[in-house]
């Protein structure tokens, strides 16, 4: 048996590239269905070859995660992309993206493209927020590629998604990054200054060895519900080393006295930015839970 990855579904076929750099088409063996599991792009799997060009998937490894949008699995990390302007960064979108991305188990880079248009030091602001939380903030301009040899770095031997906003150039930067496909892309509307979405399916592209990009936005919905609010706080990178030492063992960090995260606020080892979405995010599921009941 060979082992590989899927790169895409279509009409109940799966198209597996192994160690050797073929790309076979293949189908399901029926006992996927009997357990209820489906093949989906981002797998690791064992195939069993009938020909140079067919075969039949026997085994799907464990994944260490699944994304519903985009339907993928085995996502080693996302590159969140926000521009510097148009649109202008919206700091609340940016911690939910980040939120989603740690409770998957993903790694996140946070990339500020439109470098050109930061006429108001919005960079050194995320810089001197989310540096200091522990993610890696990079710069691009993807008309001009500066930026793109580090973003080719970060991507090189991972399967990495990209997520962000329509407009601040997701697409651009995919089309820079690769040139086996050609992403639509659209200039951000002078009216409601945002883009609109250009993709529409999902596919892995294998850019360069062992390394691969999906070719659609992850992580499009901003809805927290499936995070309970006792969860929320292992969201937040900065939180990971606290979480425990606080003197009630059921503390969430909010009205509790003798915390440590709260400390740590105080200090100035937490960014108070940071504190703020998570008491605001925490209070919205604590109220969505209460209207359920």
């Amino acid at each position: 048996m060979q082992e590989g990855i899927i790169l895409k579904g279509i009409a109940g076929f799966y198209y597996v590239k192994v160690k050797d750099g073929r790309t076979i088409e293949c189908k399901a063996r029926g006992k996927f269905r009997n357990c209820n599991l489906t093949p989906v792009i981002g797998d690791r799997v064992f195939i069993e070859e009938i020909d140079n060009n067919s075969g039949v998937i026997k085994e799907i490894m464990d994944r260490k995660n699944l994304l519903i949008r985009p339907y993928v699995a085995n996502i080693d990390q996302a590159i969140v992309v926000f521009a510097a302007k148009k649109p202008h960064i919206v700091f609340s979108l940016l911690d939910k993206l980040l939120i989603q991305i740690e409770h998957n188990n993903i790694e996140a880079v946070i990339c500020i493209n439109k470098s050109d248009l930061d006429d108001s030091q919005i960079i050194e602001k995320v810089k001197s927020i989310y540096e200091k939380v522990g993610y890696k903030v990079i710069t691009t301009n993807a008309l001009t590629g500066e930026g793109i040899d580090k973003l080719k770095e970060i991507l090189r031997g991972k399967v990495s998604v990209f997520a962000g906003p329509s407009g601040v150039g997701k697409s651009t930067l995919f089309n820079k990054i690769q040139n086996k496909v050609k992403m639509e892309t659209q200039d951000v509307s002078e009216r409601i200054s945002r883009g609109r979405h250009t993709t529409r399916h999902a596919e892995i592209i294998d850019i360069d060895y062992d390394t691969y990009v999906v070719d659609t936005p992850g992580f499009s919905s901003l809805d927290l519900d499936f995070i309970k609010a006792d969860e929320l706080q292992y969201a937040f990178k900065e939180f990971k080393d606290y979480i425990g030492k606080c003197k009630f063992t059921s503390c969430m960090h909010y009205k509790e006295t003798d915390c440590i995260i709260k400390q740590a606020v105080k200090e100035g080892i937490i960014p108070f930015e940071r504190y703020n979405t998570y008491i605001e995010i925490l209070q919205e599921l604590q109220s969505s839970r209460r209207m359920k009941r």
